[in-house]
């Protein structure tokens, strides 16, 4: 029996009617609108010399900022998704959202500066921070608790291959119609994963149980959600979680690249790495019913701060180089996208269980403020890159040992 099949029967939370898609076409569907925010940033990444070369070369580091940029502009549309998803219904904003990313995109794909650049990834950030947000309040509408936890393990074991398998697309797209083609490419993924919701996803959010956008009703709201230790908790361990990932995501083709000489082929190293990463959610969907939330994330960041020690001790004390120092360091690379993959979904699936009946806001307020402040943590990390990776891997030791003290203020039952 497969793990979708195991998920099954299927359990309503908030809801009192079944989708219509199966549970296998379900998970695939939010996987793919929640990728495109991995897709828009990993593909990116082969791109980052030629669009250094182009559009800031006394800078290069300077070319970093247009994963941050789309990151930053992530976090500004989380704002406001969600509520608007509590208001008006879960598709007409994952729709209208996909029509801002792919504008977004065709500014980017006719930039003239880097400038303009960043604004269209702005756009673009906003636009897919619908499907991020807006997906994760459909999974909420539909099921609850450690369920909700096993389902999100399953989209984000799917979702983590984009990550494995973006770059190596980036640099086909580049061999075949140069880097501004990227950009096309992604308005036209869009297209096709928001066709896919439009024609067979139903609304989750019956008429009755929205939510008026009123100012004031929101501001109520988000105190209300904000009072929750467990949600304060699942912030703090997301921004801490996501600034380690944004950093790595921003330095580690030139680390690559620079540090070990192995730019070539750095999509295929990726690749490789972000695949084994994907087993994080398998395991997770296997482990979480049976030894909690809490747990798993504490052990994930358990495991972190000691391979981040043992980076630092390697290859900061030591100095390893060359190939040693390279296995080294794809060692730790793996380690941030599983803790990634392990905790998470697990964070968010804690601060959600309380709030069900504002899922869409609560997605939002956590998505927009980890976000927001996680890419403040990746832009000084990725602009103190000096040639090594030492500036990252005191961000990921740093971060997990916060982390891991957070988590004990966390609330006894999960």
């Amino acid at each position: 029996m497969t793990d979708l099949q195991a998920a099954a029967p299927y359990q309503p939370a908030a809801t009192d009617h079944k989708p219509a898609l199966p549970l296998t076409e379900f998970v695939a569907l939010m996987a793919v609108l929640m990728a495109t925010v991995a897709f828009s940033t990993d593909a990116m990444l082969p791109a980052f010399p030629e669009i250094s070369a182009e559009l800031s070369p006394s800078s290069p580091n300077r070319a970093q900022l247009i994963v941050a940029f789309f990151l930053l502009g992530l976090g500004v549309g989380t704002i406001f998704t969600g509520p608007m998803s509590d208001a008006w219904g879960r598709k007409p904003v994952i729709l209208g959202g996909a029509v801002v990313y792919i504008a977004g995109a065709m500014i980017c794909w006719q930039a003239g500066s880097l400038e303009i650049m960043l604004g269209g990834r702005i756009l673009q950030g906003v636009g897919g921070a619908a499907g991020r947000t807006v997906c994760m309040a459909i999974v909420r509408d539909l099921y609850s608790g450690r369920r909700m936890s096993q389902i999100s393990s399953l989209i984000m074991m799917i979702f983590s291959i984009v990550p494995a398998m973006a770059p190596t697309f980036g640099a086909q797209v580049i061999d075949l119609a140069g880097w501004r083609a990227i950009f096309v490419a992604f308005a036209f993924v869009s297209t096709i994963g928001a066709t896919w919701f439009w024609l067979r996803q139903p609304e989750t959010l019956p008429t009755a149980r929205r939510t008026p956008l009123r100012p004031g009703s929101l501001m109520v709201n988000t105190r209300y959600v904000l009072s929750m230790r467990v949600v304060i908790v699942a912030i703090i361990v997301q921004v801490l979680t996501y600034g380690t990932l944004f950093s790595m995501i921003s330095s580690v083709l030139q680390i690559f690249d620079i540090t070990y000489g192995r730019g070539e082929h750095f999509h295929f190293w990726f690749a490789g790495v972000a695949l084994l990463a994907a087993s994080s959610g398998f395991l997770n969907a296997k482990l979480v019913n049976h030894l909690g939330m809490r747990f798993m994330i504490n052990a994930m960041l358990v495991a972190q701060i000691t391979l981040s020690s043992l980076a630092a001790l390697l290859l900061w004390g030591v100095g390893l180089t060359g190939t040693a120092g390279f296995v080294v360091f794809l060692v730790f690379t793996l380690g941030i996208l599983f803790q990634n993959g392990l905790i998470a979904g697990n964070a968010t699936a804690l601060a959600m269980e309380p709030v069900g009946h504002l899922a869409g806001l609560a997605a939002s307020a956590m998505g927009a403020i980890s976000t927001i402040l996680a890419v403040l943590i990746a832009i000084p990390v990725g602009q103190a890159f000096d040639g090594t990776p030492v500036p990252l891997i005191l961000c990921s030791l740093t971060c997990a040992g916060l982390s891991f003290g957070t988590m004990r203020f966390l609330p006894q039952r999960d």
